[in-house]
């Protein structure tokens, strides 16, 4: 089997920020020189004899300018460290448990008691055997030996009173209380892709589209919902939510009865200002549907208990496995605070292995100045290791942390660390089994996991609700009939939070997103990053014509030889310094293309270029950036990875072309900006800067964020010209 591809083998992004902004992996042992038939990543012009000792000067004091400003980062983090369990502990703690009670008259008790305890005294010496032979030097893995613990304690008054109006539970509306030939009936409009559809414009924030399955009787949209008291919560969770804000923002209001409605979501405007809040909403929501099913089962525990030895009761409450929630994160840093969320809301008397966590996953210190964007800190401040598998179990006043999936209730990983359980090159370890009854799926900053490899996640998601390999200590009594007949999938809520919307998360929603509650897509209302420039620079937008998604790429590339290449080789090179074309290509592998189209084309053999792309090492984009600012290169060929994962602040733009409209549209802002840092040195006039941007009928979502939702419609008309110019 091939190894899975990310940003370096099988890694993607890597481990910590300080390995993977330092060593730009996937750099194979580049040398100084090259191998007969290889493609050239860069040319430089040689200067002239008059102007080699002043170039060379002014170049290696940019070169020394840049590796000021390129600070280093953090060396990863260490490895955790190693315990292991002893058999002497584990024998010694049995013994106690079998010896406390010795009285004759419990003898019978006793003998049961005594022979339960040598069946787990079996169990556990064989976990023991796995645990020292890993040496628990990885986080829990999902070949583990299934294992759920009843040492949940009785139903409080409170959970009782939660329960007495069940009519409007949510929970119990979704989960519980739908007929079986209603569910069939709703799965099957479902799988026929027959949807009710219902639009709603949200004022200046934004759209709404609400999709139910054909036939459902109930209403579309609903309400906003404004303060958190009218949510169906837990008590103790709506107390101590209460005691944090009693009230919701305008979007939260907005997106709070589809949530806790069990309703999928879309949800495509996520900033840095609301993104806190978003995931604060959805902690609540994964903390309640945690507490209210293990209270339905406890409640159902104690009906059996009590019940007649001849009274016939089905009780249909669980699934295959205990682990419920799923959260699907970017970072080591996101999963932090997406644990700090849940425990603020649940505020455990105790945390067991907290500090094994703490060490593992949260990096105190700073690593970038505030000059560099809000989102770009907000992803990589913290640990950006994106390899990490977390279990969380719940109890009424404990939270244990690297608890075993299959004793866990939620699980918090990367699609990377998880793909690497469910691909493990052992046959043996390898296992999808505990994500066989996942009910809640929460996938936050989706717009990160675009840039790793989405691969992972759309992998991940189709191993969800499968049907499981092995039993793993099933009561197949108890679980309920839309797991027996292969529809979990269809019960399932999946919520994903992203700063915008793309053709591949569409695509997860059209096909991912089966919940027969119905699923919700919000989208922001763009002004447009055109309208955030303060520079008068020219900005042009070329149309293209492509017939289909497969066929654009070619129909780019030749655009681009035919309308814009002649352009680029004919600019004049300026009295001082080069001619400064910076060309940004989002796709690796449109970067790749244009690349060697450079190196071995006739048309631009006399063209010095150089290259930065995410694989590029550090010393090699560093040499680049200052032939590129003393004019040794007239054009720097720039990869959108390579842009998100370091925003570089490029010195001596006077043209940008861009190859193709960047998904997140922060980087056109920022790309214009590096030709006012240009203008600000005098290097260039803003009537001489301009920037071009080539797009074609499929990169209307792309495009709408960059010029704005009213300006988006014309543009993409056909008959209206194919060139559009803003100042």
């Amino acid at each position: 089997m091939a190894p899975i591809r990310g940003r370096g083998g099988f890694r993607s992004r890597g481990t910590a920020r300080g390995s993977t902004r330092g060593a730009f992996r996937g750099s194979r042992g580049r040398g100084r020189g090259r191998p007969r038939g290889a493609f050239r990543t860069s040319r430089i012009a040689d200067p002239d004899t008059e102007e080699a000792n002043n170039a060379s000067q002014v170049e290696s004091e940019a070169e020394s300018q840049i590796a000021t400003a390129d600070e280093e980062s953090s060396e990863e983090e260490e490895g955790s460290a190693k315990t292991g369990y002893s058999y002497n502990t584990l024998l010694q703690s049995l013994t106690q448990s079998s010896e406390q009670d010795e009285r004759q008259r419990k003898r019978r008790k006793l003998d049961h008691n005594i022979s339960h305890v040598e069946e787990q005294e079996a169990v556990l010496l064989r976990d023991a055997e796995e645990e020292i032979a890993e040496a628990l030097a990885a986080p829990p893995g999902a070949d583990e030996i299934a294992a759920s613990s009843q040492d949940e304690e009785p139903e409080s008054s409170d959970d009782r009173e939660d329960d007495e109006d069940e009519t409007a539970d949510l929970y119990l509306t979704h989960f519980g209380s739908l007929e079986v030939e209603s569910t069939a009936k709703r799965v099957q409009a479902v799988e026929q892709h027959r949807w009710q559809s219902q639009r709603q414009v949200l004022g200046d924030i934004g759209r709404l589209v609400v999709n139910v399955p054909d036939g459902d009787s109930g209403a579309a949209l609903k309400p906003p919902v404004k303060m958190l008291r009218h949510l169906s919560l837990k008590q103790r969770l709506a107390e101590v939510a209460l005691g944090r804000t009693s009230s919701l923002d305008r979007l939260q209001q907005v997106l709070a009865p589809y949530m806790f409605g069990y309703q999928d979501i879309l949800f495509g405007g996520r900033t840095t200002q609301n993104g806190s809040g978003l995931r604060d909403l959805a902690c609540l929501h994964a903390l309640n549907h945690v507490y209210k099913g293990r209270d339905r089962v406890l409640k159902n525990n104690t009906r059996l208990a009590k019940a007649e030895d001849d009274e016939d009761i089905e009780l249909r409450d669980q699934g295959f496995t205990r682990p419920k929630v799923l959260f699907l994160l970017g970072t080591r840093h996101a999963c932090a605070q997406t644990v700090d969320s849940l425990m603020s809301l649940c505020e455990p008397e105790q945390q067991e292995n907290k500090k094994r966590f703490l060490d593992e996953f949260v990096y105190t210190e700073t690593k970038f100045s505030d000059d560099r964007p809000d989102d770009f800190r907000e992803l990589f401040e913290g640990n950006a290791d994106d390899d990490f598998r977390l279990g969380l179990k719940f109890t009424r006043k404990t939270v244990k942390y690297f608890a075993r999936f299959y004793a866990s209730d939620m699980i918090i990983a990367s699609p990377l660390g998880l793909r690497r359980i469910i691909e493990h090159t052992d046959p043996k370890k390898a296992d999808s089994d505990f994500l066989s009854s996942i009910e809640l799926v929460v996938v936050d900053q989706a717009d990160a996991m675009l840039m790793q490899l989405w691969d992972h996640v759309d992998f991940v998601l189709q191993h969800l609700n499968l049907q499981p390999k092995d039993a793993h200590g099933c009561d197949f009594s108890r679980v309920r009939h839309w797991y027996l007949d292969g529809q979990a999938k269809f019960m399932r809520q999946t919520i994903v939070l992203s700063a915008f919307v793309t053709p591949e998360l569409n695509k997860l929603y059209n096909a991912s997103m089966l919940n027969i509650a119905g699923k919700v897509k919000y989208t922001p209302t763009y002004e447009g990053a055109i309208t955030s420039i303060g520079l008068p620079v020219k900005q042009t937008f070329s149309r293209f014509d492509a017939t289909s998604p497969a066929a654009e790429p070619d129909a780019r590339f030749k655009y681009f030889n035919t309308a814009i290449l002649p352009t680029i080789v004919r600019t004049p090179k300026p009295a001082e310094g080069g001619q400064g074309i910076l060309i940004f290509v989002p796709s690796y592998y449109d970067f790749v293309r244009l690349r060697n189209h450079f190196a071995n084309s006739t048309a631009t053999q006399n063209l010095s270029f150089g290259s930065i792309s995410e694989y590029t090492s550090r010393s090699d984009v560093r040499r680049a950036r200052s032939h590129f600012f003393t004019g040794r290169h007239a054009v720097l060929l720039y990869s959108g990875r390579a842009h998100h994962f370091n925003r570089f602040r490029i010195r001596g733009v006077r043209k940008a072309f861009l190859y193709g409209l960047p998904d997140n549209p922060k980087f056109y802002e920022e790309l214009v900006e590096m030709m006012g840092m240009s203008i600000q040195e005098g290097k260039v006039g803003s009537e001489e800067a301009s920037v071009r941007s080539l797009f074609s009928k499929f990169d209307g979502l792309k495009l709408e964020r960059v010029v704005g939702s009213e300006r988006v419609g014309a543009m993409m008309k056909g008959g209206v010209g194919d060139t559009f110019d803003f100042v």
